[in-house]
């Protein structure tokens, strides 16, 4: 194949079939916010009948194009056919009806309702509502089989676990009469059981002559499930490649412009003290449901524990209560020579004069304000610290000079102290708590979903930090959602499960398919004999 050929074929994508218009073309799609050019004449061909992976690091305009696609923007210039006629999509109703379909990554369905109920909403078919539910109902069985998407029509969304949501999410896009599928990010909240149902649902959609565009950031998943995969960089299309003719490594490289190394090199862990320790720690809601029940570990210094489960297992529950956030309700835990219960609260300000750092899960609901300039949020928990503190007034040039420092050691671009936080990527915003945090040398780090959102260059130096704060002596606690990080970063796993824990095991020993059955209280026998029988905690590090 000659250069030119060869970048003919990167750049407008693979061929459809022959004979047969592409599903989805995109003709020099343009779309500029201000000075910010999302998309630059971004070319892109699907097949009929295929799964199409999109990638690409944050702000490389992905996301801007399939919003683009679905009617959320209308693009400033170029053109989309879809099944090669020239569609104008100018809100979600002309996508919808052009027969394209979305599923979001937070789902978009009314707990209280029926999945009936659900499907139908927006799209019922006449004025008397019992012979549209009827209608619904029959045309929902249809699907099903079709699909083989079974789920109860009659069951409460909000009552159904969230393999079984996204299935209604699918369906109603397909009620809608969608034979194209955009799917955002869609195993983010799955366990790997779950993500294999997805992965045979996409397969029988794609004989059935559905065509899926999937956008994720896991390559692994590209590489299981795609038939081609197109990645992004800097708001243009790059490079198209059929999925069997490329790599995780080289799709890496090309999203980030650089080699990246997508394992996690790391010695054997040289575990010291018990710097924190947990006894029937248990935390119930103003409700009155037990959110963390009875919980009871460990973490040593020089080690890494981590906290696997299904999001709204209790983790995030948990994370709170060991940085004073939220209230103990009965238990109690050891951290750093001190002991906290009910009667004797953690409060920030405390954990943090015992050299206890926090990474929060949400970063801008907890971790940052938005409206600050970046140096300010570089010194929020530690603003107090007689550093950055004159007689009377705040020392900026103390504050700009730290933060200066702390951008050129963790990499935040733009390195540029004074620019508004909201200014940032979120993989930019996480290294800047990050360097707040981890700056100061902390003796145990909490850390929560560190690479959420994160593009994958962010995510190679977020991983090198944290097992770097393990060597150098450091207990961490990581809460993740991510499997492959919880395996490759931890040197002992623990999985929640309603808020229980229900299984520890060393990391050398653990496996998706492991992790998965536990995430669920499915793995036999592990459930009763994981919890550890921990002593009662006697003030470590003391």
């Amino acid at each position: 194949m000659s250069h030119q050929q060869e970048s003919q074929e990167q750049h407008a994508g693979p061929p459809g079939d022959a004979g047969a218009a592409p599903a989805i073309e995109l003709r020099s799609i343009n779309k500029a916010f201000g000075p910010v050019q999302a998309n630059k004449d971004v070319s892109l061909n699907i097949r009929p009948g295929s799964i199409h992976g999109i990638i690409g690091e944050n702000g490389a305009g992905k996301s801007t194009l399939m919003s683009i696609l679905y009617g959320f923007y209308e693009a400033d210039s170029g053109e989309i056919l879809i099944a090669g006629v020239p569609t104008r999509i100018r809100s979600s109703n002309d996508a919808i009806a052009a027969g394209i379909g979305m599923v979001h990554q937070h789902f978009m369905l009314v707990d209280n309702m029926s999945v009936v109920e659900n499907i139908m909403l927006g799209a019922e078919s006449g004025a008397i509502l019992t012979s549209s539910v009827a209608a619904a109902r029959a045309e929902l069985e249809r699907l099903e089989r079709d699909y083989d998407l079974e789920v109860d029509p009659d069951a409460l969304a909000g009552d159904l676990p969230v393999g079984q949501q996204q299935r209604v999410e699918i369906l109603k896009a397909l009620y809608r009469g969608a034979d194209i599928l955009i799917l955002d990010e869609p195993t983010g909240v799955l366990t790997p059981q779950e993500t294999d149902q997805l992965f045979r649902i996409l397969d029988s959609l794609r004989q059935q002559g559905v065509t899926i565009v999937l956008i994720t950031h896991k390559l692994q998943e590209i590489m299981a499930v795609t038939d081609h995969v197109s990645v992004m960089r800097g708001g243009e299309m790059i490079a198209h490649r059929r999925t069997g003719e490329t790599s995780k490594e080289e799709l890496a490289e090309l999203m980030v412009g650089r080699k990246v190394l997508l394992r996690v090199d790391k010695a054997a862990p040289q575990a010291g003290e018990t710097v924190l320790a947990l006894e029937s720690l248990t935390f119930v809601d103003r409700v009155g449901v037990k959110r963390v029940d009875n919980v009871s570990f460990s973490v040593r210094a020089g080690e890494i524990v981590g906290i696997a489960g299904v999001s709204g297992n209790g983790q995030s529950e948990l994370l709170d209560l060991l940085s004073g956030i939220r209230p103990i309700s009965a238990g109690r835990f050891a951290m750093m020579g001190q002991m906290f219960s009910a009667a004797h609260p953690l409060d920030p300000a405390t954990m943090r004069d015992l050299k206890v750092a926090h990474v929060p899960e949400d970063r801008l609901r907890s971790g940052l304000v938005r409206t600050f300039a970046a140096e300010e949020s570089a010194i929020l928990g530690y603003h107090n610290d007689p550093a950055y503190n004159g007689r009377v007034l705040m020392n900026q040039e103390v504050i700009h000079e730290d933060c200066a420092r702390k951008m050129a050691d963790f990499d935040v671009r733009p390195p540029n102290a004074s620019l508004k936080t909201a200014n940032f990527s979120g993989g930019n915003q996480q290294k800047l708590i990050l360097a707040r945090e981890i700056s100061r040398g902390p003796r145990l780090l909490l850390v929560g979903q560190p690479t959420r959102g994160v593009d994958i260059g962010a995510i190679e130096f977020i991983h090198r930090n944290i097992i770097a704060m393990r060597d150098s002596g450091s207990a961490v606690l990581l809460v993740s959602v991510e499997l492959e990080e919880i395996m490759s970063l931890s040197d002992r796993i623990v999985v929640m499960f309603e808020g229980r824990i229900v299984g520890e095991l060393p990391a050398h020993e653990a496996n998706e398919r492991l992790l998965g059955l536990m995430m669920a209280n499915a793995a036999p026998e592990r459930g009763e004999e994981a919890q550890p029988a921990a002593a009662a905690p006697e003030a470590p590090g003391a």
